[in-house]
């Protein structure tokens, strides 16, 4: 009997197929991965911006989300957009009834056209009950600030900031830098004993042991000229739950995301969908489905 990876996306529906819950299926899927979802909420959107959510009712995101854990046994679970506070309650408490050790939650608040997503009486609920929960959080330069509580403004700020997030409760954080002036690095910490050498992966530019006892990784890939950016942070955190579904470990796994996600910027970066910020182009070199 042949079975595959599965991994599970529980995400808002994006209308025009480059962001949200379509973005994480083709991910998924183009990497060898058995994709199954649960739908939080349905957005009016297309590549030039948002104009409507609509939150699917808690009851049936937690029935979703049953469903698929009952039956499929996810081997990871990505979390993207979650709208309001009721539903981020109904998948904490859906998930603290599962043995989950590979949570990647993408801490989805305002959009790439800048429509904000997570309602702000949402925040404090998401800070108390899903973040904890993380195994690896990757929130923009933005998303950190406010998580942080704190501006961030050099490479160093991202230091302290995640420090301060890693206080919150998830294991580890993965502080993506597309936002910041100058070195546009991403930067992958988690808490490790002071004491303890960890070795770092050929695919990892290079790592370093900061104060408070964090481990942090820097991620550098080249930039990609190119407007089609659109669904780029769920590609990506939908890529690292892919490769810990596949048991890479967490540092692995980010390293090659990023390489899947700039080959997908690439390959999409002259393709012509929409008037706005275009989708990557996911399927460049899609894989079969992987046999465990």
């Amino acid at each position: 009997m042949k079975r595959y990876f599965p991994v599970l996306t529980i995400a808002g529906s994006d209308s025009s197929g480059g962001a949200g819950i379509q973005a994480d299926i083709k991910t998924m899927s183009a990497l060898g991965c058995y994709a199954a979802s649960a739908i939080t909420s349905i957005t009016v959107q297309n590549t030039l911006g948002v104009t409507a959510v609509q939150a699917i009712r808690p009851d049936i995101v937690a029935g979703q989300i049953r469903a698929v854990m009952d039956d499929i046994h996810p081997l990871a679970i990505k979390i993207g957009m979650v709208n309001d506070a009721d539903t981020i309650c109904a998948i904490a408490d859906t998930l603290s009834q599962y043995d989950v050790d590979r949570l990647v939650v993408d801490p989805v608040m305002v959009s790439t056209s800048g429509s904000r997503l997570m309602q702000e009486d949402a925040l404090d609920v998401f800070c108390r009950l899903l973040l904890p929960m993380a195994t690896l959080l990757t929130p923009n330069v933005p998303e950190a600030e406010v998580l942080a509580d704190m501006k961030i403004t050099f490479c160093d700020d991202m230091d302290i900031a995640a420090g301060r997030i890693l206080k919150k409760g998830c294991e580890a954080v993965l502080i993506k830098g597309g936002h910041l002036a100058g070195r546009k690095t991403d930067r992958f910490y988690r808490v490790v004993d002071k004491n303890r050498f960890v070795e770092g992966s050929s695919a990892v530019d290079g790592f370093r042991i900061v104060d408070g006892g964090l481990m942090m990784y820097e991620f550098a890939c080249d930039n990609v000229p190119t407007r089609n950016t659109h669904g780029t942070g769920c590609t990506l955190s939908a890529a690292i739950a892919s490769y810990l579904a596949f048991d890479c470990p967490a540092g692995d796994a980010i390293a090659l995301a990023k390489d899947y996600l700039t080959d997908a910027l690439k390959a999409g970066a002259d393709v012509e969908i929409g008037s706005g910020h275009g989708p990557v182009n996911h399927f460049f070199d899609p894989k079969k489905l992987i046999k465990i």
